[in-house]
């Protein structure tokens, strides 16, 4: 197995362990963030906990699809791949920021005496971050990605531009939401973000089924060919 084809496999597989993650996570602490009156049902606190180990795979998850990617990305533009690895490390890293809001709100309703009021902030504060990080970063995330992917013909052109199509719709939805016109969990956010969902599917499937497209691993920059002297003639 060439390296571009392990590269390609392993950026592959952290997309679908981004999706498992992401999914896994919400559905388990979800119950802890609409707790009525601070009161948790039993086991909640434990499943949240649970939740919380899920998102911290999805932190590593998503950082490590901008490093695995990063050097058959900057072959065909380094500035931009340079942005898409950074882009995802600030998506991690808003994500890890509303895990320990989800932390810091089971100590909260575990002690019945804790201040009323603080533990509301610290849902609202998740929320944000789940709006800013797996919307707003990941919108943007996914037009460079998709661009790129685009440009070199690194997959099909109908993957690629599944994720030129969804990355500004979520940003746009985020945006949305932002502004009340609907709420983050509705109909309208879900079918907005589910051409990004089938962009990561199709990607991370197409990567680890076929990998690049033939010529992607071998792509010259612009400025190859002046790196290299021209043979001297005798």
């Amino acid at each position: 197995m060439s390296p571009d084809r392990r590269t390609a496999v392993a950026a592959g597989s952290l997309f679908l362990l981004t999706e498992v993650a992401a999914i896994a996570g919400a559905v388990l602490y979800r119950p802890l963030l609409g707790a009525a009156d601070g009161r948790l049902a039993q086991g909640a606190d434990t499943r949240a906990l649970l939740g919380v180990l899920c998102e911290v795979v999805l932190v590593a998850a998503v950082a490590g699809t901008g490093a695995a990617l990063f050097p058959v990305l900057r072959r065909h533009g380094e500035g931009l791949a340079l942005g898409y690895a950074f882009g995802r490390l600030l998506e991690a890293a808003v994500i890890a920021l509303g895990t320990v809001a989800v932390l810091a709100l089971v100590t909260l309703r575990r002690d019945t005496e804790a201040a009323d009021g603080a533990d509301v902030a610290l849902a609202a504060l998740h929320d944000w971050t789940f709006l800013l990080g797996p919307n707003i970063a990941l919108g943007l995330n996914t037009v460079l990605l998709a661009y790129l992917a685009y440009r070199a013909r690194l997959v099909p052109r109908f993957i690629a531009v599944l994720g030129l199509v969804g990355g500004p719709l979520i940003c746009a939805s985020a945006v949305a939401v932002m502004f009340g016109a609907y709420a983050q969990l509705s109909v309208a956010g879900s079918v907005a973000a589910l051409p990004v969902f089938a962009w990561e599917l199709g990607l991370a499937g197409w990567l680890i089924a076929r990998g690049f497209a033939p010529g992607a691993g071998t792509a010259a920059r612009p400025d190859a060919a002046a790196a290299e002297p021209a043979p001297v003639r005798r």
